[in-house]
């Protein structure tokens, strides 16, 4: 029986006490009077002494005949409480046993009652639940391996360097060599740290101009570009948004240098701020296909399989752009550039 059904009838059982009870208890009270008025006029011997005692007597019982039907009600009400809550209790019970090792399991309730809908929800939050577990899990494991595998390499040129001998020049490619995996674990702990910033929240949100922090980031990039032979286009509007200026620049940067990183030679990189969306980057490269945009959003997630073929980026860029966008309380968007390429559009919040 559900909570609703167990309520309406102590309710209704209630609501029929209080009606009948009183009702007997008046008529017990006027026959057991009667019985005692007749006999105390019965004139039988000592009926007198009797009489006196029993009046007494019911004076007392009477006085304390509201004490007892306190006592009575409150354990009454405790009780149906118990009875029509019980099968909250129970829904209880499943519930706190679930930990990591079963977060699959389910309540799975029948019917549509409240109680069936609290648990069809607590259900939902269990997938939610289980869905960012499962999502830190793999997280973790994909750390380890993209930190596993530089480390390996600078263990091996170690070694061999220290195996043999070497001259100048394969001394300093040797050093080379250590210092371009030093400063990829560099760029990929410093991801780490600003993805675990950003999805902690912003500490102050102040107005930023949006327009200026893209036009330091572009001129910033600028060299970068030509180096790879890319041309950079602007269109930017004065546009305020609220936020903190350290993350809306790495934001900025991280869309800038995914877009020149997987350009083409002769190809364009576009930024327009404007009002909706907030941000776009567009550039030119490879064809994306649009099924696989989605998960370049994911950490470690990049559009080539072949770990190996880094390009100098830890596959943390788009993941760090995900999270400062959703600090700032925006959506941020991609879908495959009509000519080649990626779009991005970043929708923020104007600043009130």
């Amino acid at each position: 029986m559900t909570p609703r059904r167990r309520i309406v009838l102590v309710g209704a059982l209630a609501l029929l006490a209080g009606y009948v009870l009183p009702v007997l208890t008046m008529s017990l009270i006027n026959y057991l009077w009667g019985l005692g008025q007749g006999f105390c006029n019965s004139g039988l011997p000592a009926s007198g002494v009797i009489c006196g005692g029993g009046y007494e007597l019911a004076n007392l019982v009477m006085a304390f005949v509201p004490l007892v039907v306190f006592v009575l009600a409150v354990a009454g009400v405790w009780t149906a409480a118990r009875w029509c809550l019980r099968p909250v209790r129970d829904l209880a019970g499943p519930i706190e046993h679930v930990g990591p090792q079963n977060l699959g399991h389910r309540i799975r309730p029948r019917g549509d009652d409240e109680l069936a809908r609290l648990a069809r929800s607590i259900d939902q939050m269990m997938d939610r639940i289980a869905a960012g577990y499962e999502g830190q899990r793999r997280f973790a494991a994909n750390a380890s391996h993209e930190l596993r595998t530089p480390l390996a390499v600078q263990r091996t040129l170690i070694e061999v360097g220290m195996a043999q001998s070497l001259n100048e020049a394969q001394l300093d490619l040797l050093t080379s060599q250590l210092l371009a995996t030093n400063e990829r674990n560099e760029r990929l702990i410093e991801g780490l740290l600003v993805l675990s910033e950003s999805d902690q929240g912003l500490r102050a949100r102040l107005p930023q101009r949006l327009d200026e922090i893209v036009g330091t980031v572009l001129a910033t990039h600028r060299d970068r570009a030509g180096e790879a032979g890319v041309t950079v286009e602007s269109y930017l509007v004065p546009r305020t948004v609220m936020g903190e200026r350290v993350l809306l620049e790495r934001l900025v940067t991280n869309l800038v240098e995914n877009a020149i990183k997987y350009n083409r030679p002769g190809g364009t990189l576009a930024v327009t701020v404007g009002d909706n969306p907030a941000l776009t980057v567009v550039n030119t490269g490879q064809p994306v296909p649009a099924e696989a945009v989605a998960g370049l959003f994911e950490p470690f997630r990049r559009l080539a399989r072949d770990r190996t073929n880094q390009g100098g980026g830890a596959g943390l860029g788009l993941a760090i752009a995900r999270s400062i966008t959703q600090a700032h309380d925006g959506l941020i968007a991609a879908r495959p550039a009509e000519y080649g390429g990626l779009r991005v559009d970043v929708q923020l919040p104007a600043a009130r």
